[in-house]
């Protein structure tokens, strides 16, 4: 008899286990430890030339964070993975090495404020430039907007908040046939409702703080590496990406002493070694055991907390429909979203819980009825298994001008929702009794 296929298959998250560095307990154990004994100068040496497996120091790595990078990258089909301190830390490393020296990074308009706002401000320093093209919803046109120093195509799987949803198939095949990677940000979708590896992605980004952990109690980001489990490997020796054939001190073959490149030491996973031993080892923003201990805890109910969020979503969106102090509804589930087909091909388990209505009121009305919820929690996360509301424009998005607001489809009246794990009758009352008090039964 075969194995079974399975549909989602959560015995990666269990098996995702190197036997020969973890014992297997049901529950992970928490290596609370900042540095590792070795059994002697030979062992030394080995580890620090990455040709003997093992754990240096927690900066860099460390057996509980190494059990959460292995679960996720079996999740995403990849070849490897780096769990940092934040989803920012992951998009941070990721583009300083893509575009080291220099460079820019193809992205569209549909981005979390966060990253809209450091893209401006913070990586021209270094000499990266991200260009933001109303192409991205159309990789013909986006070609056009591909320059000789560009280093990547960057896009979010499923936007924050509008749900706008990438065309990762089309866009993968433009960025390779131009020999730069695409980058997908996959924390709203989350391994469960979509793979970004199995439709040509190269590097997929998370935060884990989200939808991927779930329960609003720590702050963690991810880096997956596309590779032979899942994809062909991006071919890093192309001639643009210098910096990855770095013949690197730290990487020295142990019997003659030769200097190796990351492609030689880690050819599984040579772009998240180069950040671990790189960035990661000289920057910082390392995740502490015991916050990847709750991220392994997390993500064991991945598939029962994301479905109910789909579900959930769908009773909140057919109330909102009928809402006459509701102006719109975004949700790329909708028949008549931009969106729907692409959502089809992409998330045939359904869209995120997240969505985005349009509130027909004053300001002063607006804040009002965020001030009347009840069960509804009031703040910026996503992906909770409580259910959050806040008012973008002005929070998660306020960095944004309102040129760029406009461009990314985010209007001044836009109310996010993320639904959690309530009973959708109770969310809709909550949502009811807010509308009474604001505008009357």
């Amino acid at each position: 008899m075969s194995n079974p296929v399975y549909k989602f298959d959560t015995l990666k998250i269990r098996a995702a286990y190197d036997p020969a560095l973890h014992n297997q307990a049901v529950s992970p154990p928490i290596y609370q430890t900042a540095a590792y004994e070795f059994r002697d100068t030979k062992n030394a040496d080995g580890l620090f030339a990455l040709t003997d497996p093992g754990f240096l120091y927690t900066r860099v790595n460390n057996p509980t964070v190494d059990i959460l990078e292995r679960r996720v990258a079996a999740l995403d089909g990849g070849s490897a993975a780096l769990a940092l301190a934040s989803g920012m830390a992951a998009i941070s490393y990721t583009f300083l090495t893509l575009a080291e020296g220099g460079g820019r990074i193809l992205t569209g308009p549909y981005l979390y404020g966060g990253s809209a706002d450091a893209f401006h401000k913070i990586f021209p320093k270094f000499g990266i430039h991200f260009d933001l093209s109303p192409n991205i919803d159309r990789p013909g046109d986006l070609e056009g907007d591909i320059k000789p120093d560009t280093k990547a195509i960057f896009v979010e799987s499923v936007s924050n908040p509008t749900g706008a949803v990438a065309d990762l198939e089309a866009l993968a095949a433009l960025a390779h046939k131009h020999g730069i990677p695409l980058v997908v940000d996959n924390t709203f979708a989350t391994p469960y409702l979509l793979n970004p590896v199995k439709y040509g992605a190269d590097i997929v980004v998370y935060s884990a703080t989200k939808a991927l952990n779930g329960h609003g109690n720590l702050i963690a980001g991810i880096i997956v590496e596309a590779g032979p489990e899942g994809a062909p490997p991006f071919p890093w020796d192309n001639g643009k990406f210098p910096q990855m054939e770095e013949l690197q001190y730290v990487l020295r073959d142990r019997a003659d002493n030769r200097k190796r490149s990351y492609l030689e030491a880690a050819p599984g996973g040579p772009f998240v070694t180069r950040i671990r031993l790189h960035y990661l080892n000289y920057f910082g923003a390392a995740l502490g055991p015991f916050d990847a201990y709750l991220a392994l805890i997390g993500i064991e109910t991945l598939s029962e907390r994301v479905q109910k969020q789909v579900s959930n979503a769908e009773k909140i969106i057919a109330y909102l429909e009928k809402n006459s102090h509701v102006a719109w509804v975004k949700h790329p589930s909708l028949p008549s979203d931009p969106y729907h087909k692409l959502a089809q091909k992409y998330l045939p388990r359904g869209a995120p819980g997240i969505l985005s209505f349009g509130f027909k009121g004053t300001v002063e009305q607006s804040e009002a009825f965020l001030n009347a919820i009840e069960l509804w929690s009031y703040h910026v996360n996503v992906g909770d298994a409580r259910s959050l509301i806040v008012n973008s424009p002005k929070t998660t998005h306020g960095e944004l001008t309102p040129e760029e607001q406009k461009l990314a489809g985010i209007e001044p009246n836009l109310i996010r929702l993320s639904l959690g794990l309530e009973d959708a009758e109770d969310l809709v009352a909550d949502l009811d009794q807010a509308f009474a008090k604001v505008f009357g039964a």
